[in-house]
């Protein structure tokens, strides 16, 4: 039996995830809140063959470090990582054998984001739910917002500046929107344009969960 260790809850919530990837007659899957420092020692001894790191902890508690990831893949497990702190981890570690996945993974592993405050959002413990907007959404709804001509490249260029210079967990669109220059019109039309974007940091959990289960089956 192969069995897995997802971390997540935040990104793509637990029965949301489980619609994907869930637990059969040949595969066990266990998901875990969002990882953070020591988390992947405890794993171990539950002796996991496949690990996927979406989600974790930035600020609240002292983040999953590279020299525990590097130790569990030199036990013979297989790393994944997506989405949030997962791609970041997977951008840094991908020459040591972490599988990164999706658009957030690719952006921090082709260098056009640097920083954790990229996929960084203020959340609430007990439920997991996202109170902030992650600047990778940001960033990638905007440029996506310019390709259909909805608002110009310096436009683009303004309201991912007022994101960046907002402290993550006060970062929203409406917050955003208010403080740019767009006139009324605009502002409309790209809010109609964000309402029916996707969230990329779900999209691409699941795009990690569906690799894992075409490779686990």
């Amino acid at each position: 039996m192969v069995k897995i260790i997802i971390y997540t809850g935040l990104s793509l919530p637990f029965d949301e995830a489980k619609e994907i990837l869930d637990s059969h007659d040949d595969v066990n899957v266990v998901y875990k809140r969002p990882i953070q420092r020591g988390d992947l020692s405890l794993a171990l001894k539950e002796n996991p063959d496949i690990i996927a790191i979406i989600d974790g902890v930035f600020h609240q508690n002292s983040a999953v470090g590279h020299k525990e990831i590097i130790n569990v893949m030199d036990h013979g497990v297989k790393v994944y990582g997506a989405s949030s702190m997962g791609a970041l981890r997977a951008s840094e570690l991908d020459s040591l054998g972490m599988v990164g996945v999706g658009y957030c993974y690719n952006q921090y592993a082709n260098g056009n984001v640097d920083s954790d405050d990229e996929v960084a959002v203020m959340l609430d413990s007990e439920t997991l739910e996202a109170l902030s907007e992650p600047l990778i959404n940001m960033r990638y709804v905007f440029t996506n917002a310019e390709d259909e001509n909805i608002i110009t490249e310096s436009e683009k260029d303004e309201l991912i500046g007022i994101a960046k210079r907002t402290y993550y967990p006060k970062r929203n669109y409406g917050k955003v929107l208010a403080e740019s220059d767009l006139d009324s019109d605009k502002k409309d039309n790209l809010i109609n344009f964000i309402r029916e974007s996707k969230d990329i940091k779900k999209e691409d959990a699941k795009n990690l969960l569906k690799l894992i289960k075409s490779q686990s089956d």
